[in-house]
């Protein structure tokens, strides 16, 4: 399994980004992908999933209504596209993979904040 996201920079606040986790050695039809982010100072939180199925979505309170999660199976990339962005949105977002059958979304993003290699992460910033 190995995920590369991309797409980070810097934006003002309002302002939008499209996140990518290029995925490689799974299938994306059976493995749950989540989005992550680490502000400075703070712990890890669970951003955003999306299950194996393509159809379930979970979305943190705090971006609802402002991220939408997706896919493109040809291209084995997993997007984040991020909207009406907001200086507290800023940290470096990873990407992450669990298989997903069998368990819901908030398991699947549990067992994904279990693992150990996370990659480098993409660093978003939003200026006030």
């Amino acid at each position: 399994v190995q995920l590369q996201a991309s797409g980070g920079g810097l934006v003002q606040a309002g302002g939008s980004l499209r996140l990518s986790c290029a995925t490689s050695g799974f299938s994306l039809d059976y493995y749950a992908v989540g989005w992550f982010r680490q502000a400075p100072g703070k712990e890890r939180e669970g951003v955003s999933c999306l299950s194996g199925s393509g159809g379930g979505t979970y979305y943190a309170d705090s971006v609802k209504g402002r991220f939408t999660i997706s896919r493109d199976n040809a291209k084995n990339t997993v997007y984040l596209q991020m909207n009406s962005l907001k200086p507290e949105d800023t940290a470096v977002y990873y990407c992450q993979a669990a298989p997903g059958w069998g368990i819901t979304l908030v398991q699947a993003m549990g067992v994904m904040e279990g693992m150990n290699s996370w990659g480098k992460g993409t660093l978003v910033t939003v200026s006030s």
